[in-house]
Formats: C-alpha cells, sequence, structure tokens
C-alpha cells in the first residue's frame, strides 16, 4: 500500500527524471544512477534545479505519487498531483464543521492536547535521560505550565482564547528549547523560533524538517480524500494548507523537534554544515541536507506502539493513521478525534 511507501529525495543539481516503463529514471550527466519501479514509492521531492519529463508527471499522476519542487534550501515552490481521491461528502463534511465555531474549537481542543501533551513529554524526557546536563528546574517550570493549560483546553470554546493558549505554550516550549542541545552548546546556540529565513543553524533544521512533514501530512490527507487547504487551528489562507498544518501540530514536537535534537547531540551535523549569507539567512550545505533527509527517512522507518490503536507500526506511518482517524470522526465513526500522544 502506499502508505507504507518511501517518498524519493533528489538533490543533485541538474537531474533529470524520466518515465521508463513501470520505473522512475534519475539521469544525472547523461547517466542513469538510479531506476525505482513506481510502485515503491508514496512521493518525489526535488529540490533546486531538478526537471521532470512531462510523461513521468502524468504517470506519477496516474499512480497518485505526489510530486513537490523545492528550493535548494528547501522552501517549497509547488507540487504536482492526480484528481482529488476520496468522497465528497466528506470533503462537504468537512467545510461544514470549518463553518461551525463550536465543531473549530473541539477540534482544536484535541489538536493541541496532542501538541501540549508531546511539548510536556519531549521535556520530561530530557529531564529524566539527561539530568546532569540539562537545567532540570527550567524544564519543569515549563513542563508545569504546560500541563496547567492542558488543564484549561476542556473548559475553553473560543478558538481565539484556544490559539492565545496554543500561542503562549510555544512559546514558553521555545524558551527552554536550548537547554534540550547537551552537545556541540557552542555551535548550535538557539535563542528564538524564527524562519523566512532562518537566522541560525538550529532554526535552519527545524524549518527544513518540518517542510519535510508538512509534504508527508499532505499527501496522508489527500489520501484519505480530505482538503489539506482547510483548517480549524489555522484560519484559511490562499496558499496554505490548514488542516495538515493543523495535524503536524502534534508531530512537531515528537517527530520533528526531538530529529533535530538528535542530529545534534548525536553530532550527525557539524557547524561547518551550514552557510550564514551576507542577510544572515543561514542555509545548508549539499552534504548536510542529504545527512538530514537520511535520517529523515531512517527515523520514518522506527516502530512504536499506536496509542490508540494499540498496534505496532513504523512511524512513517503516524501521519496516515492519523489522517484516517480525523476522517472517521468527520464520518461519525468516532466521537472525537483521538490526537497521537506519545508516551
Amino acid at each position: 500500500m502506499k502508505k507504507h511507501l518511501n517518498t524519493l529525495f533528489v538533490t543533485s543539481q541538474g537531474a533529470y527524471l524520466s518515465k521508463d516503463g513501470e520505473t522512475v529514471a534519475v539521469k544525472v550527466e547523461n547517466e542513469v544512477r538510479l531506476r525505482l519501479p513506481i510502485h515503491t514509492l508514496g512521493g518525489i521531492v526535488c529540490f533546486g534545479n531538478v526537471l521532470c519529463s512531462p510523461f513521468l508527471l502524468g504517470f506519477c499522476a496516474e499512480r497518485d505519487v505526489t510530486v513537490s519542487f523545492l528550493t535548494t534550501y528547501g522552501r517549497f515552490l509547488a507540487r504536482v498531483q492526480g484528481p482529488v481521491s476520496g468522497n465528497v461528502l466528506l470533503r462537504r463534511e468537512q467545510y461544514r464543521r470549518a463553518d461551525n465555531p463550536e465543531a473549530c474549537a473541539e477540534i482544536t481542543q484535541s489538536v493541541l492536547t496532542g501538541k501540549l501533551a508531546n511539548c510536556r513529554t519531549v521535556l520530561q524526557r530530557a529531564m529524566r535521560d539527561h539530568n546532569d546536563k540539562v537545567d532540570g528546574q527550567a524544564l519543569s517550570d515549563v513542563s508545569t505550565r504546560i500541563s496547567r493549560h492542558l488543564e484549561r483546553l476542556p473548559q475553553e470554546s473560543s478558538i481565539d482564547t484556544l490559539r492565545g493558549i496554543e500561542g503562549d505554550s510555544a512559546h514558553m516550549y521555545f524558551g527552554v528549547f536550548n537547554h534540550l542541545i547537551t552537545a556541540q552548546k557552542d555551535d548550535f546556540i538557539f535563542e528564538e523560533r524564527n524562519r523566512r529565513p532562518p537566522m541560525d543553524s538550529v532554526n535552519c533544521l527545524l524549518s527544513f524538517i518540518y517542510t519535510l512533514t508538512m509534504h508527508d501530512i499532505r499527501s496522508a490527507l489527500e489520501t484519505v480524500g480530505l482538503d489539506p487547504a482547510v483548517g480549524f487551528l489555522h484560519r484559511d489562507r490562499p496558499g496554505r494548507p490548514g488542516l495538515a498544518l493543523d495535524l503536524m501540530e502534534e508531530f512537531r514536537p515528537f517527530f520533528a523537534d526531538r530529529l533535530v535534537l538528535s542530529l545534534i547531540n548525536l553530532r550527525q551535523v557539524q557547524k561547518n554544515g551550514f552557510i550564514k549569507t551576507d542577510t544572515g539567512a543561514v542555509f545548508m550545505t549539499d552534504e548536510t541536507r542529504k545527512e538530514v533527509l537520511l535520517a529523515y527517512q531512517n527515523r520514518k522507518q522506527d516502530e512504536i506502539t499506536h496509542p490508540f490503536l494499540g498496534e505496532k507500526i513504523t512511524i512513517g506511518m503516524l501521519f496516515h493513521i492519523q489522517a484516517m482517524l480525523f476522517a472517521r470522526y468527520l464520518r461519525g465513526d468516532l466521537d472525537g478525534y483521538p490526537p497521537f500522544i506519545w508516551r
């Protein structure tokens, strides 16, 4: 099934992708470097100067393989996909609930429960596993304050209030994020979250992995027939995948943030793997980007037990399972949306 499959990342500048029978051929300098059967792919992500033949794009659309184009540094540009799948009645129900303030609040409560609980677990695990390397008191204080926000969530019915809780929790969480860096502390310093463009190496890693995660979550939503653009926590905005951003919230701390911390703390990335431009923006070198992509794919292969289903699955499956559970909730098969909460 597609949801078990991998994403092909193409970073070689000047690469040309084409259809070769039932395979995707990657040619660099007129030499075929790679051939992959289309059925082994869930998506293709092209970085920078990478070209695709029109026949391959049509082939991928027919086989439900989304092709995304990013800049060399990982900023999203465009995507090519086939016809929207799924039941139109499901999407109509999604739109109805997005226009209903009470329904929006209920879904937002669930999404934020997952995000805040996972942020708290990241902090608590750092205190448990690296108590001698972190500021335990600072992490404990923020963990306690996030717990109080978690207790408030079921009592609040205003979307604006819920967004305020999310914003305050994120501010506190990123306020102690630098304490979670236990190695290369002089080379990787995090002061605050910034983006478009990132102004330090840690933010560069966060933004890049968030982009990759967004690609996978958006594809998962499209697979079950949901509209990634119509969200509940995130307001509608042209070009913004609101629902994908909603579902990504619960994965930011557990998946993306922890991957960034692992890359730094295990010294898989180094200071010299980043370039600071004259404007202050920071970007990865080609070698570092490849290392991050490899770590991202490997992390998706790790297994966990899903807290709601009680089954062992790969982390890469989580995006699809949560999209499926969200669709079941909208159809009325579930009383509420069960967010992914890391134990």
